[in-house]
């Protein structure tokens, strides 16, 4: 059980650090480096909204954490490929 809290604790710290991280990059006028961020810090959002699903039947987050990584997906293709 150790372990597993150990891992939480990770993916709580990285899921905090891209968030803020994203939000700063985009308010520093750097966008397409802010959704560079935003979308490493979706791997640990979700994660931690699956578990909050299949813990608590929170599924609520989990849909607009898939709908957010489309949009951030979507604004990655905008910057970087179109």
């Amino acid at each position: 059980m150790h372990n597993k809290t150990g891992f939480n604790a990770f993916v709580q710290v990285c899921l905090t650090f891209f968030t803020v991280l994203g939000f700063a990059l985009t308010a520093f006028k750097l966008p397409q480096y802010g959704l560079i961020a935003a979308l490493v810090s979706q791997i640990f959002w979700l994660y931690s909204s699956y578990k909050a699903w299949r813990e608590a039947n929170q599924i609520g987050i989990f849909i607009t954490t898939i709908f957010i990584i489309i949009t951030i997906v979507w604004g990655l293709l905008n910057y970087w490929a179109l």
